[in-house]
């Protein structure tokens, strides 16, 4: 009787996992056409081989570029495993597994947005894999996917689930700019309480990622203590190690403005604007969830957090995926969106060595700012949308009492 009564579904759902089918065998072809290198994939691999060999992990310079290891040493202990298969097969099973990844992505972006079926996933991922984030992650061999995963399958979870900040504590041990969305779960908790509302659930959250961030750290410096040291004292401040601030692919505030002042270190006026950015993006991320509009408050949390860091390559941003999907009600905003992150528009200034990008003209400062200028631009319209009344939550509801609510 489901078939008879709902057979477009049962047809749309197939198509649906073919287009995407298609299009990933497409990416696939498309990368080994370009004999991509998966750098960072035989960084990792580096730092694996140095935790077994006992070897000091950041006096390491890893692949003909010599780079440096920048990750907390949790992370470096998680490599290990990625020395057990050679170079080619490596990279084969990173790619496949991103491409998994992304498909869990698009499906809890989705979760929270409040759209969630299961064809839009397909077709949705079919899609994502070609915008310029997306396939510069798997270009290199990034982990910017899974760090993503484990963050929203935390924070999609029911509250007061067993598991509660797992997923935002070990992405933070891996890679510290998750760490903001603990913070954002505090700051919900507090307002919450502070306004005589129920903060409880969001502080729990906080204080599960406070433990697991913290459980992990511990191990890492009970196996790593030496190259903990070395980070937790002197590495974790060094934001140079990483590369040049004022690179087209530094799509954070800070880049930004190196490239509009023309400076490779532009010093106190990032400070100033990183603070102010980072204090009203998180004021909007809170007004946003205490709204019960998840989708928004954790996108507006993401994006805050790309902006403030020192350094975002413009990989980093796979967060453009959910933050289309949330837009997705306001149709030439979510538009736009796409066309900034799958226009590939900040390669096409001049970049590379020599420190070009010091020297851009108003057009290449404009191309090369677009995922910065996209995130502020998308901090102001989530402002103006929390400050609406929502015909979707109920102001009786107590806060987090649901996971998600539609936008």
């Amino acid at each position: 009787m489901t078939v008879l009564a709902f057979p477009g579904i049962h047809r749309r759902v197939p198509v649906a996992l073919g287009a995407c089918l298609f299009s990933f065998a497409g990416f696939w072809i498309a990368q080994r056409a370009a004999d991509v290198s998966m750098i960072d994939l035989m960084v990792y691999r580096a730092e694996g081989e140095t935790v077994r060999a006992g070897g000091d992990l950041y006096a390491l310079r890893a692949t003909e570029a010599e780079l440096p290891t920048t990750y907390p040493p949790f992370a470096a202990l998680l490599f290990t495993p990625l020395t057990l298969p050679d170079p080619a097969a490596l990279r084969t099973l990173a790619t496949a597994g991103n491409l998994a990844l992304l498909v869990g992505f698009v499906g809890l972006s989705l979760r929270i947005a409040g759209h969630a079926r299961v064809e839009t996933v397909w077709w949705v991922a079919a899609v994502a894999v070609w915008c310029e984030p997306v396939w510069t992650t798997l270009r290199y061999g990034q982990v910017n996917l899974l760090l993503a995963v484990l963050v929203l399958w935390d924070l999609s979870r029911p509250p007061g689930h067993r598991w509660a900040g797992v997923g935002i504590g070990l992405a933070a041990a891996v890679k510290l700019t998750p760490g903001l969305f603990a913070v954002f779960l505090l700051a919900t908790g507090l307002a919450a309480w502070a306004r005589r509302r129920a903060g409880g659930p969001w502080l729990r959250h906080a204080r599960g990622a406070a433990v697991t961030f913290a459980a992990a750290t511990l191990l890492a410096a009970a196996v790593l203590p030496y190259d903990s040291w070395r980070f937790w004292t002197r590495m974790v401040f060094a934001a140079g190690r990483v590369g040049h601030p004022e690179d087209t692919a530094n799509q954070a505030l800070r880049g930004a403005l190196a490239r509009l002042l023309h400076t490779p270190e532009p010093g106190a006026w990032w400070i100033a604007l990183a603070a102010v950015t980072g204090a009203l993006g998180l004021a909007v991320a809170v007004a946003a969830e205490l709204r019960g509009r998840r989708g928004r408050g954790v996108t507006a949390c993401a994006v805050t957090a790309l902006l403030i860091c020192p350094v975002s390559w413009s990989h980093h941003w796979v967060w453009c995926v959910p933050v289309v999907l949330v837009t997705a009600r306001r149709r030439a905003v979510a538009v736009g969106m796409a066309l900034v992150f799958c226009s590939y528009a900040l390669w096409w200034v001049p970049h590379g060595p020599g420190r070009l990008e010091l020297g851009q003209n108003g057009v290449e400062l404009t191309l090369s700012a677009l995922y910065a200028t996209a995130g502020l631009l998308f901090l102001a319209l989530s402002a103006i949308e929390t400050l609406k009344p929502s015909r979707n939550v109920d102001p009786t509801i107590k806060p987090n009492d649901q996971a998600v609510t539609n936008e």
